[in-house]
């Protein structure tokens, strides 16, 4: 059944690119992992999707087995919630848009705009922001024990101390970089947060 997506009226989508949405708010709705499943769907299909298929998928990750291996209970437990209580507060937020009576979500300007980075989910943090504390730290360090010339970091060069510092700056960006990407939703077949385990 081919599905046509629902354009919003004009006056909503100017208002919706006038208007950003609160931090905050993206935060209170995105803090369910169903509703983070939700926006990894339709962020990663880009197509409108019956309610139905949206409930097998999303059942399907939160039980970790394939979509022919949900079971008709799991299935009518994910959907009935998602029905009643995410697609309306989604809807509601402007992230998607969610047709009660045809059981259509479709996504929206904000579907796309909002770039939702897994490390503000609690329990996903990793500590970036010390790490390169601790690398401005250690460089400082390097560089009073290079001015004293203490032994056997004269060994070495001072540009050779460079390059190493420089080399290492750039290499933890570069991991920093990927990182990032791999845990934003909408990337990958499937959600990050499934790759390293949630307590949610």
């Amino acid at each position: 059944m081919a599905l046509q997506q629902r354009e919003p009226p004009a006056d909503d989508v100017e208002s919706a690119e006038l208007e950003e949405l609160p931090k905050g708010e993206i935060f209170e709705v995105l803090r369910n992992q169903r509703r983070r499943y939700v926006l990894h769907y339709l962020k990663r299909d880009d197509q409108p999707v019956e309610l139905g298929d949206l409930a097998q998928q999303v059942a399907a990750w939160e039980y970790d087995t394939t979509l022919e291996g949900v079971t008709p209970a799991q299935r009518k437990r994910v959907y009935t919630t998602l029905q009643q209580t995410h697609l309306p507060k989604m809807d509601e937020a402007g992230i998607l848009t969610f047709d009660s009576d045809q059981g259509v979500i479709a996504s929206t300007t904000r579907t796309h705009d909002i770039s939702v980075y897994l490390e503000i989910v609690p329990g996903h943090e990793f500590a970036w922001r010390e790490l390169y504390l601790s690398l401005g730290a250690i460089s400082c360090a390097l560089v009073a024990a290079l001015w004293m010339g203490i032994y056997p970091l004269t060994v070495l060069s001072n540009l050779a101390w460079m390059g190493i510092v420089a080399v290492t700056v750039t290499a933890t960006a570069i991991v920093h970089i990927y990182h990032e990407r791999t845990m934003r939703l909408g990337h990958g077949t499937q959600p990050p947060e499934l790759s390293y385990g949630t307590d949610d």
